[in-house]
């Protein structure tokens, strides 16, 4: 094939068709011609020559060029695409280094293994055009509702046609019960969009809690529209969930209006995702209040909220407890995912037996560690005493209003409360010196005796070892194995620690071996904030 005036035309004509069918820029079709058309003439040529080819988007002309660089006599390697300054005179006036001389060469004789090279090319460089365009198309679009045709079933995994391109269902994706047959109509959530190597993958779901909160969106306007927004979500596909929603206009409710009229709306949600039953709770700050919204319709009697550990214990009557976990504990597990909070449920009669059992074990403790009688004992733990610490170093007016306790006896039993802890504190440092801890570790601000103890029978020495820790081999946490949640237990745990207070000791303790700079530690301060300040300090002046 030879690149004439009468296929010139032919060309631009081409590279239109395939641009308009594909639904690319027709420039990106020219420049893959260019490069196949370079690469013919290379093989025509010699491989080692840079031949560079332009198609004049007018007129289709192909113009062929041979392009050589000025180089440095030692960086002189390619005799076919370089030259020396010296050998650059024969062609330019006053060469210099980095210049570089073009020169027209004629068009080549494409034969049928060129011509089926060039093709090749071309084919490559629109696949990759189309599918920067699908990226593109679709990368914005992730986190909305899309609606396709099921093309097939492959090993469990839905391939889905969403118009430019082709979408995964996965098996694990899928709600349960849920089949397709080809041609099928089906709505999923795209659930992420990445950018492979064999093209934009786009992943679907239809198991997502976000894919309710989006079919809700469609369905109730006040959602779309801002009035009412949903705060939380949570799902066992196919089987119930849970939405939490709240209004920002007094005047609507929220539940209500996700209701709709008759049931309306949230049947239209409940039909698509194959009659999954739907439990919508208003929201609530308060986290208690919430909670016992959340485990509707089970009726609770009292909530214990126990903020730093993230848990919190309910209380219901024995009829309600059945109601209250659900079937397999669905009900629980899903008020759980909702509050994002470990609940523990039990029955009025169980809480009462185990704070029956904390009441014994407290006065146990005082009786033994204090010297105590039973009913003194008793009197200390009906107070809201729960150990030690609290009767040796509280308000000696905290323990004058107990009955039968004068300023005398209540300095006894500070004294000796303090000098049990005292004991206990030296016997924590001896048995951690024995051990081997130094005394950076045992001087470290923040760490118990009993602390110290503990992190010494793990081997934690000195004051780098403690630095080196990790936040939650102190105070513990969750880490997840094939789906199932386990239970790391952190060697403060016992004793309290949060992960933010590990976080803060660990830091310190790196700060202070001269491991961390503090100045990498303060928050910047930009000068919006700055001005605030500036203006806040002007108008307490004012």
């Amino acid at each position: 094939m030879a690149i004439t005036s009468a296929n010139q035309l032919e060309l631009l004509q081409t590279a239109e068709a395939v641009a308009r069918e594909k639904m690319i820029d027709p420039g990106l079709v020219v420049e893959a011609m260019e490069e196949s058309l370079a690469r013919a003439a290379k093989s025509r040529y010699g491989s080692e020559m840079d031949i560079r080819v332009s198609i004049d988007r007018k007129t289709g002309k192909a113009t062929f060029t041979r392009v050589r660089s000025v180089v440095a006599d030692e960086d002189l390697e390619n005799y076919q695409a370089e030259m020396t300054v010296e050998q650059a005179k024969q062609y330019m006036e006053n060469p210099a280094v980095g210049d570089t001389y073009v020169e027209e060469v004629p068009p080549v004789e494409m034969g049928r293994i060129a011509a089926q090279s060039a093709k090749q090319v071309i084919l490559q460089k629109v696949r990759e055009a189309e599918r920067d365009r699908q990226y593109e198309e679709f990368k914005d679009r992730a986190g909305s509702i899309i609606n396709g045709l099921v093309k097939r079933e492959e090993f469990g995994n839905v391939i889905v046609d969403v118009g430019a391109g082709e979408a995964i269902l996965r098996r694990n994706e899928k709600i349960g019960r849920e089949s397709y047959r080809p041609n099928d109509r089906i709505r999923c959530y795209i659930k992420d969009v990445r950018r492979e190597p064999r093209g934009p993958q786009i992943f679907l779901s239809r198991t997502a809690p976000e894919f309710m909160a989006e079919l809700f969106k469609m369905e109730v306007p006040e959602i779309y529209d801002g009035i009412i927004e949903i705060k939380a979500v949570a799902r066992d596909p196919g089987s119930r969930a849970k939405i939490a929603v709240i209004s920002y206009d007094g005047s609507i409710d929220p539940v209500g209006a996700c209701v709709g009229m008759r049931g309306s709306r949230v049947q239209a949600v409940v039909n698509e995702l194959q009659g999954e039953k739907i439990d919508i709770i208003p929201w609530n700050e308060d986290q208690p209040t919430f909670l016992v919204n959340a485990l509707q319709p089970a009726e609770v009697t009292k909530v214990v909220l126990d903020e730093e550990a993230g848990k919190i214990e309910v209380v219901v009557p024995e009829e309600q407890l059945s109601l209250a976990i659900g079937r397999r504990g669905q009900n629980v597990r899903l008020a759980s995912q909702l509050t994002g909070l470990d609940i523990d449920i039990m029955t009025e009669e169980e809480e009462s037996a185990r704070r029956q059992k904390e009441f014994e074990a407290r006065t146990a403790l005082f009786m033994e560690t204090l010297d105590l009688d039973e009913f003194f004992a008793q009197l200390l733990v009906s107070e809201g005493f729960t150990n030690l610490e609290e009767v040796g170093y509280v308000e000696l007016d905290e323990l004058l209003v107990i009955d039968g306790v004068d300023e005398g006896t209540a300095e006894e039993l500070q004294a000796r409360a303090r000098d049990y802890l005292e004991a206990q504190a030296k016997a924590a440092i001896d048995a951690a010196r024995a051990l081997g801890a130094e005394d950076s570790l045992i001087d470290f601000d923040g760490l118990t005796p009993q602390m110290v103890e503990a992190l010494a029978k793990d081997g934690i020495l000195s004051l780098e070892d403690f630095a080196t820790c990790a936040d939650w081999e102190l105070a513990g946490g969750w880490t997840t194995d094939g789906g199932e949640r386990i239970k790391d237990d952190g060697i403060l745990e016992p004793f309290g620690m949060s992960l933010e207070e590990a976080q803060d000791m660990v830091m310190t303790a790196r700060v202070l071996l001269g491991w961390v700079d503090p100045a990498e530690l303060e928050p910047e301060v930009s000068e919006e904030d700055v001005e605030g300040e500036e203006s806040e300090e002007e108008g307490a002046g004012a």
